[in-house]
């Protein structure tokens, strides 16, 4: 007999091997028609796989993520079916699951345009009303070769190609489209329902910009149509919210071709980058580090001891002079650490917090850049507390709750926190890893948040915990850090006298809040949507006068909302009041101040706030007030 043991602990048996489909069914006519694969002893299998002895099993169905995983990547394949029948020339290659949907890269002759994109939708959600089988089978490595050779796949062949000889490998097959694939996926492609193809883009075939250049058609797929409908309406919302386009139109910022991935900001767009950077600098104050700065271009061996070298070198500018080779610094950290080993230290010294607003450089792809989002200069508000290791959790908790604030000042609500472990490229022992990873984890506990594992993706030299917010529209960005570093300090002889009056090495924990300040600003201006609350507003308050007879009120009225540190602007166009109204509102400024005759003759304003709404007439001293409170307030 073989026992399947599932979710609720009951338990089935069955005489000889079963399927999971076949288990579906014997718990019901509803569970069999929903199943999309299984979860057998944790891993994700097809409905036709075999139960040959005694198991854990779960039916994976849509309602369940690894069932939306499933729906996707099958959905992929059955983009590559319908390109097949449409474009026989085209050359199928790699299409994974990605955040929100799925890819294919495609080898064809020519460019898709908006309308193949259409037909092959189109062509797709007919393959899908036929309902056809999708069954599998297994090849040898090299019969699987020849038989793509045979295909005219040549990319296919390639990749299987480079599987090691002697093994086996998977093919999935649906009508007349076979592909290349671990699996698992649907049981037939009626399960496919509720999709849409994006975009096309290019792609280097295997990542590399010495390959040829492909076509990448982009997909989304959900488990129900109302997903799918959500989905593509935030994706309209957050069009309308591309910090990209809205830099454009409050002509904060621009991107030159001349220095790809660096950011020229304007005077609008400085403001902002002002606000955020002297609020982060209190913060600084607030938390005890004291501000420093670092030089930009450091030697080589510097950056060999600390293992960036031979770990991250092919992300680092370099450059040489007089026969030495330097880097320009893609992280604070080693400067923070020779500053602090300028002198003797005292474990009375500890914990020594250093903060920077430090420039960094990293060579990011050119496909990878997205406007301020990923560049390759960036700023951030970095900071290295040097301790005991008695001294690391109070350290982290203080952080997490200092962070917590800052982020809702910033208009943040909603925080993820995940612990990212040692990855398998690394440097330091495993028990000082121990150690770290076991406060990143203490640390969270006792600040009372549930958190996630991610096993390997922590830096080279530590583990980390990571802060993720989410923004108005849901949407998730990975912001603040904490990392615990039993190692850099170490490899750069950085020490201090213990109680004992022996040496040590301290602990280095590397903090980011806010991360790169050009990042942040976008994600500001996207939650916000452009409008962005009065503290951190680029221009805070406009002053529109009805004619040239209240002109010098305005000018005054400016004058006296300047002096008390208000970013203000006057119009005193020509111009009707309601175009001037109208045009300046786009500009998502909090206030807008209309003096006419009444107003002067009153020395007051007509206060009109953000949204078109008309405030009132009030004394120039009651709006200041109200500023006033809304700036403290982070309004």
């Amino acid at each position: 007999m073989i026992n399947i043991t599932l979710p609720d602990g009951s338990q089935r048996q069955f005489p000889a091997p079963v399927t999971v489909a076949d288990v579906a069914a014997s718990i019901g006519a509803g569970l069999a028609k929903a199943a999309l694969a299984g979860k057998v002893d944790g891993r994700v299998v097809d409905t036709n796989y075999r139960l040959e002895k005694d198991a854990k099993l779960a039916i994976v169905t849509a309602k369940d993520p690894e069932g939306l995983d499933v729906i996707r990547h099958s959905t992929a394949h059955l983009l590559a079916y319908a390109v097949k029948q449409l474009y026989p020339e085209a050359q199928v290659t790699i299409g994974p699951v990605v955040e929100n949907g799925f890819y294919y890269d495609f080898a064809y002759k020519r460019p898709f345009t908006p309308e193949d994109l259409a037909a092959i939708e189109k062509r797709m959600a007919d393959l899908a009303a036929k309902d056809e089988p999708v069954t599998r089978r297994v090849l040898p490595r090299d019969a699987a070769v020849q038989h793509f050779l045979q295909m005219g796949e040549k990319y296919k062949a390639e990749i299987i190609g480079g599987i090691p000889a002697g093994e086996d490998v998977s093919l999935y097959a649906e009508g007349g489209f076979e592909d290349l694939c671990r699996g698992p996926h649907v049981p037939s492609t009626g399960k496919l329902k509720h999709f849409k193809l994006m975009k096309v883009a290019g792609a280097y075939w295997r990542g590399d910009h010495r390959n040829e250049m492909l076509q990448r058609i982009y997909g989304t797929a959900w488990a129900t149509k109302e997903e799918l409908q959500q989905y593509l309406t935030m994706l309209e919302e957050a069009e309308k919210r591309d910090h990209r386009k809205l830099g454009r139109e409050l002509d904060l910022f621009h991107i030159d071709d001349v220095a790809p991935g660096v950011v020229f900001w304007h005077p609008k767009g400085w403001a902002v980058w002002q606000a955020v950077e002297q609020y982060m600098r209190q913060v600084y104050k607030d938390t005890g580090y004291q501000e420093v700065k670092g030089p930009q271009i450091l030697d080589k061996s510097l950056w060999e001891k600390t293992g960036h070298w031979q770990n991250y070198r092919d992300n680092m500018f370099t450059t040489e002079s007089e026969k030495r080779e330097y880097a320009l610094k893609p992280m604070n950290c080693p400067g923070h650490v020779l500053i602090f080993k300028s002198q003797m230290r005292s474990y009375r010294d500890l914990p020594l917090r250093y903060g920077e607003f430090g420039q960094c450089h990293r060579n990011e792809p050119s496909g990878a850049l997205h406007g301020i989002m990923r560049v390759r200069g960036f700023t951030q508000d970095d900071g290295h507390a040097f301790c005991t290791e008695d001294q690391i959790l109070q350290e982290c908790v203080d952080y997490t709750a200092k962070l917590q604030q800052v982020y809702t000042d910033f208009g943040f609500t909603d925080i993820l926190y995940k612990v990212a472990t040692r990855p398998e490229n690394r440097v330091g022992a495993d028990d000082l890893w121990d150690k770290a990873e076991h406060a990143c984890m203490e640390a969270l506990r006792r600040s009372g948040v549930d958190f996630v594992v991610s096993p390997g993706d922590g830096a080279f030299y530590g583990p980390k915990i990571e802060y993720t917010l989410k923004d108005a529209l849901g949407r998730q960005w990975q912001c603040g850090t904490m990392q615990i570093d039993f190692n850099t300090a170490e490899r750069l002889g950085a020490e201090y006298v213990t109680e004992t009056s022996g040496r040590a090495h301290p602990v280095m924990l590397h903090r980011a809040i806010v991360g790169s300040l050009e990042r942040f600003i976008g994600m500001l201006i996207e939650h916000h949507a452009g409008a962005l609350p009065a503290w951190l507003a680029p221009t805070q308050v406009i002053v529109l006068n009805i004619t040239d007879q209240q002109a010098e009120y305005a000018e005054s009225v400016a004058k006296a909302l300047r002096n008390q540190g208000v970013r203000v602007e006057v119009d005193q166009r020509n111009e009707k009041i309601t175009y001037k109204i109208r045009e300046h509102s786009l500009q998502k400024p909090p206030y807008l101040l209309v003096v006419g005759d009444k107003e002067k003759a009153a020395g007051a304003v007509a206060v009109r706030a953000r949204g078109n709404k008309d405030l009132g007439v009030m004394t120039l001293e009651a709006f200041s007030e109200r500023l006033a409170a809304d700036i403290a307030g982070k309004r």
